[in-house]
C-alpha cells in the first residue's frame, strides 16, 4: 500500500470547513402569502379611522380633536407593540409573537366596532395598535433576515401590500358608508383569524444574521455603533415625517395654488398609489443594486421632486414622483441596518418605533412651521427635511463601508 502524504498548511493557506447543511427556510410559501395578507390588513386598519371620523363624532358626540384621538391611540399602541414584542422576540418563538399580535389586533378591532362609549373605543384602538405594532415589527424583522440576498426585494414586496391595504380601507368605508364602520371593523377582525392557521409555516427560531461589523461596532470606520444607529433613527423619523407631511398637506397646498378640491384629493390618492407601485418596482432592482445605492437615489429623487412641487404647474406630478422615490426607503433600510449592526438586534425595533413617532409628530411640527411661512411653503419645508435625509444617507454610506 503506497503511503499517502498530506500537504502541510503554510501561513498563506487556510483550512476550509466542511459545508454546513442547509437550514430550513424561515417562511413556507403559504406563510409568505399569509404575511403579505397580514400587511394588507394592518394597512387597511390604519386607514380605516380617518374616513370613519364623521360617524364617530355623530355617535359619541365628539369634537374634531377628540375624534382624532382614535388614530392617536392606535399609534400609541403601535409603538408600545413594537417595543413589547421586541422584548419577547427570540424568547417565546416567532409563531407565538405573531399569533398574539393577530389576536390582539382582531380583539381590538372587534372591541372598537362594538364599543358603547368613546373611552372603551379608545382602549380597543390601543389594543388593536398593540397587535399592529407586533405584526409590523415581527414580519419586518423576519423578512429582513429570512431571505438572504433577496431580503431587500422581499421586504419591498411585503411593505407594498401595506399600501394596498391603505388604499382599500378608505375605499371600503366609502362604498358602505361611514355610518356602517362597525361592520367594517368587525369584518376586519374576522379576517385576521385565518392567518393564525398559516403560522406553522413560519420558522420558530431564526439564527442571527451574518453582518459586516461586530456587536461592539468594530469595523464601522471609526464611527461608534451608537452614532450609526442614531443616524439610522434620524433617517427613519425624517422620511416618515415627509411621507405623512405630503399625505396630510398636499390637498391643502394644491387648493392654495389654484387646483380644485376634487382634483387635489385625487392627486393625493395618486401619491399613495405611487408609493405602493414604487415598492413593487424596486423589488427586482434590489436583486441587482445595493440598499445604499437605492436609498441614496431615492433621497436625491425625493428632494428634487419636492423642489419641483413648489412650481404650481408641476406640483401634482412632482408629488406623485415623491411617492415613487420615497417608497423604497423604509423596507430597503432594514436589511442595511441588520448588516451594519448584526449584534444590535433591537436596532430594528428602535427604527420602526421611531418611524411611528415620526408619523405622529409630523402633523403638529409641520403645522407650526406652516403658521410661520404659509401654505405655499409646504414643498420647500419638506424639501429641506428631504435634504437632511440625503445627508444622513451619505453619512451612513461612508460610516458602514467595509474597511
Amino acid at each position: 500500500m503506497l503511503p499517502v502524504t498530506l500537504p502541510a498548511v503554510t501561513d498563506h493557506q487556510t483550512v476550509r470547513p466542511l459545508a454546513t447543511p442547509p437550514t430550513a427556510p424561515v417562511f413556507s410559501r403559504s406563510a409568505v402569502v399569509a404575511s403579505c395578507v397580514g400587511f394588507v390588513l394592518i394597512g387597511a386598519l390604519q386607514a380605516l379611522y380617518g374616513p370613519s371620523i364623521p360617524a364617530f363624532r355623530e355617535e359619541f358626540g365628539l369634537s374634531p380633536s377628540a375624534a382624532g384621538l382614535g388614530l392617536s391611540a392606535h399609534f400609541v399602541g403601535g409603538v408600545a407593540g413594537v417595543l413589547l414584542f421586541d422584548r419577547l422576540y427570540g424568547r417565546i418563538g416567532n409563531r407565538r409573537v405573531l399569533g398574539a399580535s393577530y389576536l390582539l389586533m382582531a380583539v381590538g378591532a372587534a372591541g372598537f366596532a362594538l364599543a358603547q362609549s368613546w373611552p372603551v373605543a379608545l382602549c380597543a384602538a390601543l389594543f388593536a395598535g398593540l397587535g399592529f405594532g407586533g405584526i409590523d415589527y415581527g414580519l419586518n424583522q423576519l423578512f429582513a433576515v429570512g431571505f438572504g440576498r433577496r431580503s431587500t426585494a422581499m421586504l419591498n414586496i411585503l411593505n407594498a401590500h401595506f399600501g394596498v391595504g391603505a388604499i382599500l380601507g378608505p375605499a371600503l368605508i366609502g362604498a358602505v358608508g361611514a355610518e356602517h364602520y362597525p361592520a367594517v371593523f368587525l369584518g376586519f377582525a374576522l379576517a385576521n383569524l385565518p392567518l393564525l392557521l398559516c403560522l406553522r409555516g413560519v420558522r420558530n427560531r431564526v439564527p442571527p444574521p451574518d453582518g459586516e461589523v461586530s456587536e461592539s461596532g468594530e469595523g464601522v470606520l471609526g464611527r461608534s455603533l451608537g452614532s450609526v444607529l442614531a443616524v439610522f433613527v434620524a433617517l427613519y423619523v425624517l422620511h416618515v415625517g415627509i411621507e405623512a407631511g405630503v399625505g396630510g398637506w398636499e390637498p391643502t397646498h394644491l387648493e392654495t395654488v389654484g387646483y380644485g378640491a376634487g382634483f387635489a384629493a385625487t392627486a393625493t390618492s395618486v401619491y399613495w398609489l405611487m408609493m405602493t407601485v414604487g415598492r413593487f418596482l424596486v423589488a427586482p432592482l434590489a436583486l441587482r443594486y445595493s440598499a445604499q445605492a437605492i436609498i441614496t437615489v431615492s433621497c436625491a429623487g425625493m428632494t428634487v421632486c419636492l423642489l419641483l412641487a413648489a412650481v404650481p404647474g408641476l406640483a401634482p406630478y412632482a408629488y406623485a414622483g415623491v411617492g415613487l422615490f420615497i417608497a423604497p426607503i423604509f423596507p430597503t433600510g432594514l436589511p442595511w441596518l441588520h448588516r451594519a449592526a448584526p449584534g444590535a438586534r433591537r436596532a430594528g425595533a428602535v427604527v420602526i418605533a421611531a418611524s411611528m413617532v415620526g408619523g405622529v409628530a409630523a402633523g403638529p411640527a409641520l403645522g407650526k412651521a406652516i403658521e410661520w411661512s404659509g401654505i405655499r411653503a409646504v414643498p420647500l419645508l419638506l424639501c429641506a427635511v428631504s435634504a437632511l435625509c440625503l445627508t444622513a444617507t451619505l453619512w451612513l454610506v461612508r460610516a458602514t463601508r467595509r474597511p
